[in-house]
């Protein structure tokens, strides 16, 4: 099949997600290897976001593909209510990277899934249904984890399928703090507010929590956040879930972003990088606590692709690669780099609001105003299918061959953590001038 008769085959038959249907117009992509994709035509392009931030490894790791392609070979497929070996392997593996304690492990097909195994353990655990969530988070596309999600795509869903519970929290989030507050003098009034929201809601099951917001603008807390989240849910008895589908697996600088801040949640799930992205596969780990909750109850959860063979040994060959590599060190010298280079980049550009990030998970947050902090654009826009400004300097970037995700009105900047300094300097070069699309559209005029 010639590749314009593909593509075209792939935009009128396939639904894409997320998308205004109608305006899908699919790049055709047949290659990639390390940090780079080529499209039919032969050109290649940078990716500057790992895809949907999952590639952690980049692209065709050898010993994540033998792998696979070993268990294809000896156990293709087993019912999830077997044992195999693979599973042990796993299962060993996990033991020496998750926080300690969490032990106990569920398998699915997505960090969606995780989320839903999480919220279903957590409100079934504890014998109450609600659930503290963040204004900004996103955790999952289904029932459950979507009405957990603070951001556009719960309130597209929501007139017509939702599972009541939530009671949203506003985020750490201190370049537009809630409260009109400056940290420190704030004394983090964001987690002292969840103390009085746990109090005063009553019949809460859990706090679900991505610890670095990932989608919705790259949040990162200041030191003392979490660990309060952390001693407040625990002085209610309420369980904390740490969402890590993005921040996991070295994408912060650490296995897990929670370990930066040394708090152990009750529950973690995960996904993405945990196979590099090379095979589908969710993990909900979970504390004896909250299996001591199940030991003698019937479990609701599980799925004919649960623990597939096929998505267990790229994770165990993906956890022995980030070790190989070093690539959490990696991703704390270059996220340095890059926090660094970035700064300097936002002193050229009227157009940028603040930048941030921790490790190699980084935010360029666009503004109309910088003086009003007025965006460029909103959530609304993007649901109604608006033009956005940081589209608009993601396709600047794309035509000079390097791919970074846009959302509403900030650009994630997330590189597969393989990625040498030469080619992240050339994405921040590429994204340097591109940004010279923003500030035309500025209040401001540049220079």
């Amino acid at each position: 099949m010639e590749p314009e008769e593909a593509r075209a085959l792939v935009r009128s038959t396939g639904l894409a997600g997320w998308q205004i249907q109608g305006r899908w117009d699919p790049l055709m992509v047949v290659r990639a290897e390390g940090s780079r994709f080529w499209d039919a035509q032969g050109r290649e392009y940078l990716d500057f976001s790992s895809q949907q931030v999952a590639a952690n490894l980049g692209y065709g790791n050898r010993s994540v593909t033998e792998a696979l392609v070993a268990q294809a070979r000896q156990l293709p497929y087993l019912s999830p209510s077997f044992a195999s070996p693979i599973r042990a392997e796993l299962c060993r593996a996990l033991g020496s990277v998750v926080p300690p304690g969490l032990h106990h492990y569920f398998f699915s097909s997505s960090g969606t899934e995780a989320n839903e195994a999480a919220l279903k353990m957590a409100r079934g655990g504890t014998q109450r249904r609600r659930v503290v969530a963040r204004t900004r988070s996103y955790h999952g596309s289904t029932a459950a984890a979507l009405s957990v999600s603070g951001d556009l795509r719960r309130r597209t869903v929501e007139p017509t399928q939702s599972v009541a519970g939530t009671v949203f929290a506003p985020d750490c989030y201190c370049y537009r703090c809630p409260f009109g507050l400056e940290y420190p003098s704030c004394g983090v009034a964001c987690a002292e507010y969840v103390d009085e929201l746990i109090e005063r809601t009553g019949d809460v099951a859990a706090m679900i929590v991505e610890p670095v917001v990932g989608t919705n603008g790259v949040l990162v807390p200041v030191p003392e956040y979490l660990p309060k989240i952390r001693a407040i849910t625990r002085a209610h008895d309420v369980w904390l879930i740490a969402d890590e589908v993005m921040t996991g697996w070295g994408r912060v600088g650490e296995w897990f972003a929670v370990d930066r801040y040394g708090v152990v949640p009750d529950l973690l799930t995960t996904a993405k990088g945990l196979t590099g992205a090379m095979a589908p596969l969710g993990l909900t780990a979970a504390s004896d606590r909250v299996v001591a909750a199940w030991q003698d109850r019937y479990l609701p959860i599980g799925h004919t692709y649960e623990a597939h063979p096929l998505t267990l040994a790229p994770a165990v060959a993906a956890i022995g690669e980030y070790r190989r590599w070093d690539l959490l060190a990696k991703s704390r010298r270059d996220g340095d780099y890059l926090l660094q280079r970035l700064r300097e980049i936002q002193t050229r550009h009227v157009s940028i609001g603040e930048v941030r990030g921790l490790g190699l998970f980084a935010a360029v947050e666009l503004v109309r105003n910088r003086a009003t902090k007025a965006p460029f654009n909103t959530e609304e826009d993007r649901r109604n299918g608006r033009p956005l400004v940081a589209e608009a300097v993601a396709r600047a970037m794309m035509a000079e061959g390097v791919y970074c995700m846009a959302w509403v009105s900030h650009l994630i900047v997330a590189p597969p953590l393989i990625i040498d300094r030469d080619e992240l300097d050339r994405g921040l070069e590429v994204l340097d001038r591109a940004l010279a699309v923003a500030d035309a559209e500025s209040e401001e005029r540049p220079g």
